[in-house]
């Protein structure tokens, strides 16, 4: 048999069209698979350091904290109420771009190439965008009441620690507590949401948070889901605030605040009490 030989001019337009093929995605499709690949990661590793933490709830029995809450402490040493900080200091630490593997791992399943370091240092944005002082010249009719507030600021320094933790305005995570609860940590609501910042039981899940009544667990959890609602919605706290009280299904139904009285009435209220704790700090 005569051997064959193969003319090729120009190889390195030949495998330019090689690399071509594979091109599947464009950058911002690969940005949403590594962001993606990143909260798949982050929720992978808190399930299992709550499944890990579950196991030890009947072990340790500490009474109760300050608020006659049952207090436990879990495989860490760390009170009930603390693994979502304990969680949302893994998505820091995943942050600085030093991702377990999970996260590389999906990326490159799906796309064919290494998950850039500089996604993983960008995709978890702590602090939220949100101009939450815009709003001084609207909604003030409604004022918090005196003993609400009396109430409140036996919480100041669970409030203070979640606004740092989560990058949530502190006047933003007063003033939600004070329209969903009065500030009540015993409050259930007809639909059964529960506590300070009425939590329904799939949120509370959701968000880590194992006892709604628990002050330090409801804030924490209630702040965490403001603020991945804040950061859904792109920093449009109106947006985020119907989210947060008629669900973001709701939202997305109607394209913008649902045309539900209870929730207008609700942004509304949550506004007026932030223009009040403002207006108190100017």
């Amino acid at each position: 048999m005569n051997n064959l030989s193969v003319k090729i001019t120009e190889l390195g337009k030949h495998l330019n069209q090689m690399q071509n093929v594979n091109e599947r995605y464009d950058s911002k499709q690969k940005s949403k698979i590594a962001q993606a690949a990143l909260q798949f990661e982050a929720l992978f590793t808190s399930m299992l350091l709550r499944s890990m933490n579950s196991a030890t709830d009947e072990i340790f029995d500490n009474g109760e904290n300050e608020f006659g809450v049952k207090n436990n402490s879990n495989l860490f040493g760390l009170p009930d109420g603390f693994d979502a900080i304990f969680e949302q200091q893994f998505a820091d630490f995943m942050a600085r771009g030093k991702s377990i593997g999970i996260a590389d791992a999906v990326y490159k399943k799906v796309t064919g190439e290494e998950l850039p370091k500089n996604i993983q240092k960008s995709s978890f944005k702590r602090t939220v965008d949100v101009d939450t002082r815009k709003y001084d010249s609207e909604f003030k009719s409604i004022k918090p009441a005196s003993d609400s507030l009396n109430r409140l600021r036996k919480y100041e320094e669970i409030i203070e620690k979640a606004s740092n933790e989560f990058g949530v305005d502190k006047n933003l995570i007063r003033s939600v507590i004070l329209a969903e609860s009065a500030a009540n940590h015993n409050a259930i609501s007809p639909a059964k949401a529960k506590g300070l910042m009425q939590l329904v039981d799939s949120t509370a899940t959701e968000m880590g948070v194992k006892n709604s009544f628990d002050p330090v667990q409801n804030i924490f959890g209630g702040t965490k889901y403001l603020a991945k609602m804040l950061r859904q919605y792109n920093g449009n706290l109106k947006l985020a605030l119907a989210a947060y009280n008629a669900g973001p299904t709701n939202v997305e139904k109607y394209n913008g605040i649902p045309p539900f009285k209870e929730t207008q009435r609700y942004i509304e209220k949550v506004i007026s009490y932030l223009n009040h704790f403002n207006e108190n700090e100017s």
